[in-house]
């Protein structure tokens, strides 16, 4: 297979769009240090209340955040230490044990999800337009499909 040539505009294209998702990480980590959260903090509360069923364990939050669990221990431990999460037991076995927002993680939860979502309304036009530009700029090339991720 042939490499893929990438034009300047590619180039372009693609500093332009990780330029962008870098400024909505950069306004997530702002936005959730104003409520005293770390990012992972605010990542941890929203994948606790993401998650398809209710209830996750540490293992799971570990995957989906990438860290290694016993990263995610210590940072569900100052969770609960700072009542934002609650550990349950589970009655068929208590050894596993679901995370859940207290009140508290649910407000401020709210809070945040309120104004990301706000964040990404207004960054949406240019993330679909540069999204728009990658998709006819490597569809008319041979073996561009799905190098992105590459």
């Amino acid at each position: 297979m042939e490499p893929e040539s990438i034009s300047q505009t590619d180039y372009e294209t693609l500093a332009t769009f990780r330029q962008t998702l870098r400024e909505f990480l950069h306004f997530s980590e702002q936005a959730a240090k104003k409520l005293d959260l770390t990012p992972q903090q605010h990542q941890a509360l929203l994948a606790i209340k993401g998650h398809k069923r209710e209830g996750m364990n540490v293992g799971e939050l570990a995957n989906i955040l990438k860290i290694q669990p016993h990263s995610a221990v210590g940072l569900v431990n100052r969770l609960v230490a700072n009542k934002l999460a609650i550990r349950q037991a589970v009655e068929q076995d208590r050894r596993q044990v679901f995370l859940s927002l207290s009140s508290k993680g649910e407000k401020m939860l709210e809070k945040l999800s309120v104004a990301h979502r706000h964040e990404l309304r207004r960054l949406k036009p240019a993330l679909v337009h540069l999204l728009n530009l990658l998709d006819s700029d490597f569809t008319h090339k041979p073996h561009a499909r799905g190098t992105l991720s590459q």
